[in-house]
């Protein structure tokens, strides 16, 4: 029930000096009384209500329609339901210490928060500047930052953002809220810290060095609150017992380092000390020290898989519930006895490409959900056609059926290191949506004709097309094939039944097909790389488990030229489809925009690269692709996959937008150097790709516009954009988690001293002023080793290479630190240095476990895999720049055959004896319009 004065039957006028409350109480009993006498009296009708008044004064007034409260309606409706009555005795308490606390705290610990009217007046004048509030995990008491926001900012003309230090500063705002700072006087102004932090909740460190003073401020008011379900600990039974006098109240800590600890009021808390537990903040009044919550749920048990993935799930916002009866009802039926076919209708509408078309898809070992698959052959004319073709998803998902709804709500499918959560229910996803091997599908065609030698772009084709994939192949199988190793053969399923020479045949097929569209996509990837798209580095580990789910290894992603291949047909894709839908509708298309980064964040890239003498020119995509293709170490490849992965750390991130509310100049891609980019070759897990679906169907239907009223709005596409992105974020972070639990138990069950692979090789990219950063190319790990511990003794290496802590001091530099024992030589590291490292795990009762690195030798640790991946090999660099020279010589080749053909038909009418100035203008501007792209992930 609820009150409603827009409802005559229901209304009641409310009377002079009555307060909201009652009112509104009054009238929800008046709206009951209508509801039981509307059933003619045939079922009773219970209100309830904590009013003690209103219960005393209506619970007898009309037979049939109960008052009561919401205790005595769990007690006699609800005995059983446990969890219902934990989190009800949580909310009283939680209130009623609350209201205790007010009434006993008259000291304030913060100061009051503005009140709204007066924010907004003070950021349209600039007095206060609006923004975003980041807490830093590894300082958190110390240190938090906010993100600006708003056009009052640029009229500071602040480029950096805003410093904000210690709790008291933060003024109550928790991570993620929207706040309004007020600058401190410069003369208040701090910097950023230069050291390691061994303990995020620590204060302060002994002898802090701080960076050069940047903008700094205070919290002045909340205006968006971004509170959301916490995981937490309680005390163990020894830091219970030392709180003393109320063992109701308890503070729990919660998972996420960046929350502060939330007092809450239950019984349990010995009962729930070994559990993960989820709390809600309800109040954070300006009397408390911290926020008041209350108890929602038991999540499982400290240290287990499922209880930790599930706090991975709950911390990122991720909902990921069986699909309902409902949504399985949209699905088909599917069963042996009756096979999904081909729809007849659907053979009428669609182009058939069973017969006509060698189509194969190349994915990682073991996937399902095969969104693309590529095919390519030689037309009539002697010119390739290429095609990418995309699981027509949207034949089976209508416009806000329930699975739309769903999957619009997860917008992702999430992948955790040993499992994923699916955005479409499984009877698509791996099967009817699933691109698999000889079965018919339907899809959405993408085909292009290229020219014969130049490969250049001569038309495109979009087509509602039925395919059948002839292999689904993995990448390590298309690249041995590539590389000519024709006995990977064996490990194709589709191969192994056929006689000898069929068998020939379709492999030599197959293996010209892979060969000839990795040329392709050489030529397609250098033409984007003469326009500034950028080669990024990122660390992808995979974890390897056995049948039991132990786990086996961590294997960093080896990368593969034929990555590169698939990766540049589905750019290319995404480029034209994006172009297509943004001419037919230029104000609610959904594109994909990477802004420039700002140029602060390219600092400590561009002194990394200056202590090698590498100079990084950071003005514009094209200068940076540049300086880092010239910034190789050719003793160490390992620099440059270093200097890559901190330009791709000082990358904005890219976001989905609609094209209605964003003018033109910024849809620019900034690493893939594309004036216009979308995602639309993965719908199965993307729900941005769905919509482009949608879009591209109803721009290339030919005069039937009928799905045009289903499509988003401006305002609805640029609300959905925002939703998105705050999915995909999430579903990053909760992948980048689930892999870092994997590291902890894979060296969990290590033992140190005895275990080869707790040692291994390390390479140092940043130094801070009490350790240094290092990256485990092994394992794909980055970590602090420290160079002083928490005694004050600073590393020495012994004669043999080895390390011991003797008492000294450290000198930081910019490229270098020195540790000087008292009584031994100095020990200098450098940037890019090699040294051995031992990897041991920081257990945490509260937290997640953390991988510790600690230096061994200061020595490199070799073994034969780093020997054999510092070997020399090509790079991607020399091979694009070999591509580049074989694109410019086709086409001089080219334009020198077309020249002679026609040289005898215009050489009497000619002007000039020379290339005339028109043809040399068509070609810089044929030069001007070359097609350009960059990264799968982008």
């Amino acid at each position: 029930m609820f009150f409603n004065e827009f409802q005559l039957l229901s209304y009641l006028p409310r009377e002079r000096g009555e307060s909201l409350e009652k009112w509104q109480t009054r009238s929800i009993y008046n709206a009951s009384v209508w509801y039981y006498n509307h059933f003619a009296g045939q079922m009773p009708i219970v209100m309830v209500t904590d009013d003690e008044d209103s219960i005393q004064q209506l619970g007898s007034e009309t037979e049939g329609v109960f008052v009561i409260s919401f205790k005595n309606y769990l007690d006699n409706f609800w005995p059983d339901l446990k969890a219902a009555h934990e989190l009800f005795e949580s909310i009283v308490h939680s209130r009623r210490e609350r209201e205790n606390e007010s009434q006993e705290n008259h000291g304030r610990e913060y100061p009051e928060h503005v009140p709204v009217e007066m924010l907004e007046a003070g950021i349209k004048s600039g007095r206060y500047i609006q923004g975003v509030l980041n807490v830093n995990k590894h300082r958190a008491q110390v240190e938090a930052f906010v993100r600006l926001q708003g056009a009052s900012n640029k009229e500071k003309d602040l480029k950096n953002d805003v410093l904000i230090y210690g709790t008291k500063a933060r003024n109550r705002a928790i991570h993620g809220d929207v706040v309004a700072v007020e600058l401190l006087p410069k003369s208040e102004w701090k910097g950023r810290t230069a050291a390691l932090c061994e303990n995020e909740t620590e204060e302060k460190t002994s002898g802090e060095v701080y960076g050069e003073p940047m903008p700094t401020g205070k919290v002045v008011g909340i205006i968006q609150k971004n509170w959301r379900d916490y995981v937490v600990t309680f005390p163990s039974k020894e830091e219970s017992q030392s709180h003393g006098k109320n063992a109701q109240k308890v503070l729990v800590t919660p998972w996420d380092y960046r929350i502060p600890k939330i007092r809450i009021s239950t019984q349990q808390a010995e009962a729930l000390q070994d559990f993960r537990v989820i709390v809600r903040i309800d109040s954070w009044e300006s009397t408390s020290v911290y926020p008041n919550g209350h108890f929602v749920r038991v999540l499982g048990r400290i240290g287990d898989l499922e209880g930790e993935i599930q706090t991975i799930l709950v911390e990122n916002s991720i909902s990921v519930s069986p699909f309902s009866e409902a949504q399985m009802c949209e699905m088909p039926v599917v069963v042996p006895e009756k096979p999904w076919k081909v729809a007849p209708e659907e053979e009428l509408k669609r182009v058939d490409l069973r017969e006509t078309h060698l189509v194969f898809s190349i994915d990682p070992k073991g996937c399902e959900d095969v969104d693309d698959a590529l095919s390519i052959r030689i037309l009539p004319n002697g010119n390739l056609e290429l095609g990418v073709h995309i699981a027509d998803v949207t034949h089976f998902v209508a416009t806000n059926s329930y699975t739309d709804i769903e999957a619009r709500a997860r917008a992702t499918t999430y992948y955790l290191a040993d499992r994923r959560y699916d955005m479409l229910p499984a009877v698509l996803s791996a099967n009817l949506c699933s691109l698999l091997g000889n079965v018919d599908r339907y899809a959405v065609s993408v085909i292009w004709e290229l020219e014969k030698t130049s490969y250049e772009i001569k038309e495109v084709w979009y087509h509602r097309t039925i395919i059948r994939s002839s292999y689904k192949l993995f990448y390590e199988a298309a690249q041995a094939l590539l590389d000519g190793d024709l006995t990977v053969a064996d490990e194709i399923p589709e191969l192994k039944d056929m006689g000898e020479d069929t068998r020939k045949q379709k492999l030599d097929e197959l293996t010209w097909a892979i060969g000839k569209l990795t040329d392709v996509a050489r030529h397609i990837r250098a033409k984007r790389d003469s326009c500034g798209a950028l080669e990024l580095e990122g660390v992808e580990v995979r974890v390897l488990l056995d049948d039991k789910k132990n786990i086996d290894d961590l294997i960093p992603r080896q990368p593969l030229e034929v990555h590169e291949t698939i990766a540049e047909c589905m750019i290319l894709a995404n480029h034209w489809v994006a172009k297509k839908i943004w001419e037919t509708f230029p104000h609610q298309a959904l594109l994909r925009q990477h802004p420039p980064p700002r140029q602060e964040f390219f600092s400590e890239l561009r002194e990394c690269a200056g202590t090698k003498g590498f100079f990084i020119d950071t003005r514009s995509n094209k200068a940076l692709a540049d300086s880092l293709d010239k910034a190789v170490d050719s003793s160490d490849p390992l620099v440059n996959r270093l200097l890559r992965s901190m330009a791709t750390q000082a990358m904005s991130n890219a976001l989905y937008f609609s094209t209605g509310s964003c003018p033109k100049e910024e849809f620019f891609h900034y690493g893939l150097a594309l004036d216009k980019y979308t995602h639309f070759t993965s719908p199965i897990r993307r729900y941005a790709d769905i919509i482009v679906h949608r879009l591209l169907l109803v721009a290339t239907s030919k005069g039937d516009k009928s799905g045009k009223e289903n499509l988003p709005s401006n305002k609805e596409l640029e609300e959905l954009c925002r939703h998105i992105n705050n999915r995909n974020r999430a579903a990053q972070h909760a992948q980048k988690q689930s892999t870092e639990l994997f590291q902890c138990m894979y060296f969990r069950d290590k033992s140190l001293d005895g275990d080869e692979q707790c040692t291994a090789d390390g390479i140092i990219y940043s130094i801070r002023t009490n350790g240094v950063l290092v990256f485990v190319p092994r394992y794909g790990i980055k970590g602090a080793a420290y160079l002083k511990n928490k005694e004050g003794l600073v590393l020495s290496c012994q004669a043999d290479g080895s390390c011991k802590w003797k008492p000294g001091c450290l000198q930081r530099f910019p490229s270098k630190i020195i540790s000087a024992p008292t009584a031994e030589d100095p020990v200098t590291l450098n940037l890019f240095d090699h040294v051995a490292v031992k990897i041991s795990v920081q257990s945490s009762r509260c937290h997640t476990d953390r991988i510790q690195l600690h230096i061994t030798s200061c020595k490199p640790y070799k073994t034969p895999e780093l020997e054999l991946s510092q070997s020399p090999h090509i790079s991607r660099t020399d091979l694009v720049r070999e591509v580049t020279k074989t694109v410019e010589e086709a086409q001089l080749a080219h334009d020198k055959a077309k020249t002679k053909m026609i040289e005898e038909e215009y050489e009497e009418y000619r002007q000039t004896q020379g290339v005339s100035l028109y043809h040399l203008l068509e070609e810089i501007k044929e030069l001007a319009l070359l097609d350009v792209s960059a990264d799968s992930g982008a």
